[in-house]
């Protein structure tokens, strides 16, 4: 690796030299803000030269660029690592200058010095070639020629009326001046050396830069590592050929997220939850997983590509509502439900692994299509059961796991049904008994609302066997007691109306599915049955049936309507009233603060112990354990206790969790409540019999749940660079 500091000018300009920014590379992305920034920057350069009091005339360090040069006969090839966005503004500015000015000879000048180079292998002989996105209206500029609306022709306009702007306020300012300005804008050029020995892996020097501005994101960082390391007409050829049209155009903002469900069915393990939106240490942390798993099975990059494009149009068919492939209808049904119906994204990867054994098979071993459906019906059977007694805990790391059995599945050694009821117990696939008795007291219209229409939906369509479109808007569950008593409503209910009215309003009982929108309304009994007569659903054949409508209906309803639900959701008969899940073992013990599901994990037990750097400590409560925490922080050679005193805003989302009595007394004496809020590192509630208090003694907020205990907790480690095993706690799974 070298470096030298060269002018942008002297760079662009350089004789017999193409630059190739990597078409997998981020598009052009500066706005009017960084344009006008730029523009700013040439002005003052010019207005120091027309100075003739400055001596030392004005420069400008514009950044940095890192190239990596291919040589190709008498000709060079610059790849360009980082800093096409520095590249690309300035050849933009230029155009722009060149297609303002009238001089044909100065026009001919940046046309020939900057933009084009015979010795160039790119269409037109254009010098620089734009990443896929950009390079049609890079190369329409080029050739003088009308540019497609976009990023890039916004901001040749922007510059474009910059100059006229300064032309007509500032005449003094000229052709002349504004390339002398190129001249004195300074980058720092960094020369990749190729040699293997020499370790400047292009694509380690682009992660290292890009580490300070803005986040790559994992489907950023995993096409960089794929592509980078090949030269420029490889990376050209399988990224146009392959890698964009059969992945990312396909995936779009849903790449991340498939490259990470990829791995977790691939090493069959739970692995962090990534965002584009916000990227954070679990990106970076998925993408070292990613890179070893990469390095580790496959020989060359190319075998990496061909292997994970075969699952993209699988994983569309679980990211996508509405599938065109020609795939099983019932199948299709069943991916809708599951990913879209119910939104169980635990279930993607180990769904990815059905579907590539259905689809190709592996190995001698394929998966029918009839045991496919037979596994997803299972699948959906045990959200939807889980999801109306409100269990979700522990799916995201534990259902990955059976990404291992895919083979006994498709072998029949071990069916779908076995495996979901061999769970430890918050993973249980819920029995008859207990769902029954959950849907006679829950208020099904408010407590499972994200559901209701599809459970409502498919106990129709299982009763009739004809398909019903509950996702229509016009389609909506109806009370038969209305929301507000009516004195008609009144007297059908009787002399308890108000309590059976609070009891049952939102229970299933007093629920159906009608095509009215809200018509019926707050309709008599009498009235809503003659609409109902309308109506081409079963369900309201038990409500038109029946001469009232009052405690007793709604129960014979309910116990209607559960009947049939289990019916629509069934369990084997053997399972019915089982114990549907692995008495014989208990479930993890133990997590990290930095878990995906910590605060799931947290919420309705108590903690036993707090173990940080392999120092045990044991605790009551979740107060217990973020006051030890910060505690043994706070004692710590190692860490500094006052960087989180003086950043609390940043690091807690709020202010004061941790706060000097000097600074919480008057608080407390205008309110005495606050006094519950807050621990001393001793554990220790203010005391007002103890009325002198040394000012700087601390107080500890402890007024939150033991979901944000633990968050505030991670967010820490995160900060402070711990690993997710620095920090363990234990619960106390003998209460």
């Amino acid at each position: 690796m070298k470096t030298e500091s060269h002018s942008i000018n002297d760079v662009l300009t350089k004789n017999a030299t193409s630059f190739f920014i990597p078409p997998f590379q981020r598009a052009y992305a500066w706005g009017k803000p960084e344009i006008e920034r730029y523009f700013s920057d040439i002005i003052r350069i010019v207005k120091s030269e027309l100075n003739p009091k400055e001596h030392d005339k004005l420069e400008h360090f514009f950044g940095t660029v890192v190239i990596k040069e291919e040589t190709q006969g008498f000709a060079n090839k610059s790849v360009v690592v980082d800093g096409q966005q520095r590249l690309t503004t300035t050849l933009l500015f230029l155009i722009a200058l060149r297609n303002i000015e009238g001089d044909d000879i100065r026009k001919k000048q940046i046309t020939e010095l900057y933009l084009k180079n015979n010795a160039s292998d790119f269409e037109d002989k254009i010098k620089l070639k734009q990443v896929t996105k950009d390079w049609d209206a890079y190369k329409a500029l080029v050739n003088g020629q009308e540019p497609n609306a976009g990023i890039i022709k916004t901001a040749y306009q922007i510059f474009n009326k910059l100059i006229n702007d300064t032309k007509r306020t500032n005449s003094d300012i000229t052709f002349d001046h504004y390339i002398l300005a190129i001249k004195r804008m300074n980058v720092a050029v960094i020369f990749l050396d190729e040699r293997p020995h020499k370790g400047e892996d292009p694509q380690i020097i682009f992660e290292t830069l890009n580490s300070l501005g803005k986040a790559l994101t994992l489907a950023d960082l995993v096409r960089n590592f794929i592509l980078l390391s090949l030269d420029s007409k490889k990376q050209s050829k399988l990224y146009e050929t392959k890698w964009q049209p059969k992945i990312e155009s396909l995936l779009s903002d849903d790449t991340s997220k498939f490259y990470r469900d990829y791995l977790q069915y691939k090493t069959a393990s739970s692995i962090k939850v990534v965002s584009d939106e916000k990227v954070d240490s679990n990106t970076k942390e998925v993408y070292q997983i990613f890179k070893e798993y990469v390095n580790d099975n496959f020989t060359t990059h190319e075998e990496f590509i061909s292997d994970i494009i075969r699952f993209v149009p699988w994983y569309k068919w679980i990211i996508s509502e509405n599938v065109t492939d020609k795939i099983n209808k019932e199948t299709k049904e069943l991916l809708r439900n599951i990913f879209h119906d119910i939104k169980a994204e635990a279930f993607k990867p180990f769904v990815l692994g059905l579907l590539e054994y259905n689809q190709q098979g592996v190995g001698d071993i394929r998966l029918s299509d009839d045991k496919l459906i037979e596994i997803l019906t299972v699948i959906r059977t045990y959200l939807i059961r889980r999801r109306i007694l409100g269990l979700t805990q522990g799916e995201n790391k534990n259902i990955v796991l059976l990404c291992k059995r895919i083979t006994d599945l498709s072998n029949s050694t071990v069916s779908m049904i076995e495996l979901l009821s061999k769970m430890f117990y918050k993973m249980r696939m819920p029995n008859d008994m207990e769902l029954s008795d959950q849907l006679k007291n829950i208020n099904f219209y408010e407590g499972v609302k994200k559901y209701s229409k599809f459970i409502l939906g498919k106990i129709e369509e299982n009763r009739t066997k004809v398909a019903v479109n509950f996702r229509d808007s016009r389609i909506s569950i109806e009370h038969i007691m209305p929301q507000t008593l009516s004195n008609s409503w009144k007297n059908e209910l009787g002399e308890n109306n108000e309590n059976v009215h609070k009891q049952y309003l939102h229970n299933i009982g007093n629920l159906i599915l009608t095509e009215f929108n809200g018509e019926i309304g707050n309709k008599s009994f009498t009235d809503k049955k003659d609409k109902l007569n309308k109506s081409s659903l079963n369900f309201r054949l038990d409500v038109i049936n029946r001469d009232s409508w009052n405690e007793r209906d709604i129960k014979e309803h309910q116990e209607n309507m559960i009947s049939w639900l289990l019916e629509t959701f069934p369990l084997p008969d053997d399972r019915k009233t089982a114990d549907n899940w692995n008495t014989q073992s208990s479930e993890k013990t133990s997590f990290s603060p930095l878990d995906d599901e910590a605060g799931e994990i947290a919420e309705g037990n108590k903690p036993e112990k707090i173990v940080i750097n392999d120092e045990s400590i044991y605790v009551r409560t979740w107060q217990d354990v973020f006051i030890e925490f910060l505690k043994w922080f706070k004692k710590s050679k190692d860490y500094d206790y006052d960087a989180i005193l003086n950043n609390q805003e940043k690091l807690f989302r709020k202010d004061n969790i941790i706060i000097k009595w000097k600074k919480l007394q008057p608080l407390i004496d205008e309110d005495r409540s606050l006094r519950q809020n807050y621990k001393t590192f001793e554990g220790n509630f203010w005391d007002n019999k103890k009325t002198i208090l040394e000012d700087d003694l601390e107080f500890i907020h402890i007024n939150c749940s033991a979901k944000t205990f633990l968050n505030r907790i991670a967010y820490l480690m995160e900060q402070f660079g711990m690993s997710a095993d620095f920090v363990e706690i234990s619960l106390n799974v003998h209460t």
